[in-house]
């Protein structure tokens, strides 16, 4: 119900497993599927799918949610995306 992208300096696969790592660290999430351009995380809080596109030395990242805007899968997805590094060198959270 709920989409979101966002540009980083991260290659896909460090997008994919830094996704995995920090949503299932913060909510009970668990993965439902994975290849080499996407995620899926399933948990009692919904269902989150994060595709990556690789565009020459950067990445788009997109987030598709099953739940509302408000709701708190949706809140740890834009957190998420937040800490993504913009630029090459960029701290997390930047």
């Amino acid at each position: 119900m709920a989409a979101y992208e966002r540009i980083t300096a991260l290659p896909a696969d460090a997008v994919l497993t830094t996704a995995e790592e920090f949503l299932t660290g913060r909510i009970p999430l668990g993965r439902t599927g994975r290849n080499d351009h996407s995620v899926t995380l399933s948990g009692g809080d919904g269902t989150v799918r994060i595709d990556v596109h690789p565009h020459g030395l950067s990445s788009v990242v997109e987030a598709r949610t099953d739940q509302l805007r408000t709701s708190r899968i949706d809140i740890e997805t834009q957190h998420f995306l937040n800490e993504l590094p913009y630029e090459p060198g960029d701290r997390a959270g930047a």
